[in-house]
């Protein structure tokens, strides 16, 4: 699917990142919204799937380091969790310049591999829950479907348990 322009409705860093990575079809996956789909509800909206087949990737910084989590959209990362998997002393979430310089996208387009620069990635075990899941193309309006064990794997990313518990 493209715009009416015919450029991809991935960001293009993105869509480069899916090329050098192998996944040219993924491109042609990515669905574009004319709203925005910059939380992970918008986004089960606007696709129409469950809330947990989104997948957030959220920037903490660990010890001041830039650490990348991939969570379900219908669940919250338990921060002390993350600390005790890290080893580290404080972790917070990044500011929105930080998630910027690190990643190269902006805050609510975030997508989970495809980033500036190369950092630890964390990916919470809910993700395996689903045979899909949609995550963010670079940009608030775009997301793009993928198997979650491929995702996890095309990140680079350790699995963990780090949502917060239910109530």
């Amino acid at each position: 699917m493209t715009t009416t322009h015919g450029t991809p409705d991935a960001h293009p860093r993105f869509a480069d990142a899916l090329r050098e990575l192998g996944l040219d079809d993924l491109v042609g996956q990515v669905r574009r919204f004319p709203e925005a789909t910059r939380t992970a509800a918008e986004a089960a909206a606007a696709i129409g799937c469950e809330l947990s087949q989104i997948c957030k990737s959220l920037i903490f910084a660990a010890d001041g380091v830039p650490v990348l989590v991939l969570m379900d959209g219908a669940s919250r990362v338990d921060v002390d969790r993350v600390r005790e998997e890290l080893g580290a002393e404080k972790v917070t979430r990044a500011k929105a310049d930080v998630v910027r310089e690190t990643t190269g996208y902006a805050i609510g387009g975030v997508p989970p591999f495809g980033h500036r620069s190369r950092t630890r990635v964390l990916a919470d075990r809910s993700l395996l829950a689903h045979d899909t899941v949609w995550a963010a193309a670079g940009t608030p309006y775009a997301v793009f479907p993928m198997a979650p064990k491929d995702l996890v794997a095309t990140a680079g990313a350790t699995l963990v348990d780090v949502r917060e518990p239910s109530p």
